[in-house]
């Protein structure tokens, strides 16, 4: 049979343990989404390109943009802090005609370009 034993506890100080903080909660990061709408069929097999200034954009090489329809195409640019000035290309080859396109951060542009 094992001995148990019980310790009196009255009278013995419990240690204080200094009270807990919460962590502090870092603030919400508002993040800014730039969008851009491009209706335009480019047939089957093409896809339809944007090269630029802004977050993750480039005038060299261009980022391709999502297919959500037969003739819509759609890119969002994240933490633009500038406007953002772009043209958009026919499988990163065919610049399309015109000026450049500006869209201000934050906000959204639905063009229908031509080539």
């Amino acid at each position: 049979m094992k001995k148990t034993t019980t310790r009196n506890t009255k009278g013995a100080k419990a240690a204080a343990k200094p009270a807990r903080k919460a962590p502090a909660k870092k603030p919400a990061v508002k993040t800014t989404r730039t969008t851009i709408n491009a209706q335009i069929d480019v047939g089957f097999g093409n896809a339809l390109y944007i090269r630029g200034e802004g977050p993750g954009l480039s005038w060299d090489k261009g980022l391709v943009m999502d297919c959500v329809a037969d003739d819509q195409w759609i890119i969002t640019i994240s933490d633009a802090t500038v406007p953002v000035v772009f043209k958009l290309l026919l499988n990163d080859i065919t610049w399309c005609v015109g000026n450049d396109f500006v869209v201000e951060p934050g906000g959204s542009a639905v063009l229908v370009p031509a080539f």
